[in-house]
């Protein structure tokens, strides 16, 4: 049965729902990484790796599990794995020592790493064409939201409730997005959307234009990774921050990513997405390493004001880099080729993350938070080294023009 088009735009809410539900728990474990440290007993480091180890496997697992669940019913396999997610919070929410925990994540991971493609590929084949732009935006809106509002309200919940409480609040909100699926999405919506499979993956790989601006997305998202999931203690012993005042650095990094994500948009419309990456990756370097400069001069009583400011441009200009590079690689390849390419990046986006995530915690066995601003600011300036490089003559022409 064909997937075919909806009168009412309800469906793409519910998975609109599913993907705060996703970004929020893949966000949210920053504010309680210490929390789930000392309750557990390991230390920092060790917890750091519950991030790394799942951005890793989302990495790894969402183009093999999308190609293999290829014909499955999209409406089927969103539900199922919403409910996946579902399960795997509470095993989170209950479980009783590190191992389990990891294991949680990474049941965690494989079912983000399902849900969310699958939920922009069906979003796309939802509406008519002309409402497919619009559509999917409504669909990454959840993500967006989720870093706005779903991660520092996971903070104040740790904070008064518990970190396991957090991993139950997700579980609820998931909950609702699956029975929404269950109701809003139309049963004849039967047949899976069109899937990207691993040769197409990595065939893309085989054009040489597309290295360079690879390796530039997986060190920018390395840089800020290296900071994001021990901002917690990096707050606490820089500016006194703890508990659920953490929430409140947590919002203003999310708004200020948010507003990067729609400045971005905007101005690469405008001026081409190579700008806007030229333009925005500096600015990362920049803030990160004022995080460090300001926890090597400044004592707790200066350092909030220039924190903040630091934490507020990071997330402005990180976030606004990322729709200047998606188009970026789109001109290379071609609006044909988007789905794959896309694809691919985000797939680099999800390694650098968990490389990152490893690095700071490498940081923290040599040295301190003070000093993960800096290894952060290293990786993005390699991608600045990376990107100003003069180009060799590519060896494939360009399938179209920025």
């Amino acid at each position: 049965m064909a997937t075919t088009a909806v009168q009412s735009r309800a469906p793409l809410y519910w998975l609109a729902l599913g993907s705060f539900a996703v970004g929020t728990e893949s966000f949210m474990i920053a504010a309680i990484l210490p929390d789930i440290a000392a309750d557990l007993s390991v230390s920092e480091r060790a917890a750091g790796q519950l991030v790394s180890v799942f951005a890793l496997t989302y990495a790894a697992s969402s183009p093999l599990l999308t190609v293999l669940t290829g014909a499955v019913s999209r409406r089927l396999l969103l539900i199922t794995t919403m409910l996946a997610f579902v399960a795997a919070n509470v095993v989170a929410a209950v479980a009783g020592s590190y191992g389990g925990l990891m294991a949680a994540r990474v049941l965690l991971a494989m079912a983000a790493g399902l849900f969310v493609p699958n939920a922009n590929a069906l979003a796309g084949v939802l509406v008519p064409p002309s409402e497919r732009g619009r559509a999917l935006s409504i669909v990454t809106s959840g993500l967006s939201l989720a870093i706005v509002f779903g991660v520092p309200l996971g903070a104040v919940v740790g904070h008064t409730l518990g970190w396991r409480m957090t991993f139950g609040g997700v579980a609820v909100l998931s909950v609702a997005a699956a029975a929404g699926l269950l109701i809003g999405l139309p049963r004849a919506i039967g047949s899976a959307a069109p899937v990207v499979g691993l040769r197409e993956r990595l065939g893309a790989l085989a054009n040489p234009a597309v290295r360079r601006p690879l390796a530039v997305t997986t060190l920018w998202a390395m840089g800020p990774f290296t900071v994001y999931p021990y901002i917690a203690s990096y707050l606490q012993r820089v500016t006194g921050l703890e508990g659920a005042a953490v929430g409140i650095a947590l919002f203003a990094w999310g708004l200020s990513a948010f507003i990067g994500l729609a400045v971005g948009g905007r101005l690469t419309d405008r001026l081409g997405g190579a700008r806007i990456v030229a333009l925005t990756l500096p600015l990362v370097v920049l803030a990160l390493a004022s995080l460090s400069l300001t926890a090597e001069l400044l004592p707790p009583t200066l350092a909030l004001t220039p924190v903040f400011i630091g934490i507020m441009l990071w997330g402005f200009s990180a976030w606004a880099f990322y729709p200047g590079q998606q188009a970026r690689l789109i001109g290379i390849v071609g609006p044909k080729h988007a789905p794959v390419i896309l694809s691919v990046n985000a797939s680099f986006h999800y390694l650098g993350f968990s490389v990152g995530a490893g690095l700071g915690s490498l940081v923290l066995g040599v040295g301190s938070v003070r000093e993960l601003g800096w290894a952060g600011a290293l990786c993005v300036a390699l991608a600045c080294l990376i990107e100003f490089a003069p180009a060799k003559a590519p060896r494939m022409a360009p399938a179209a023009a920025e």
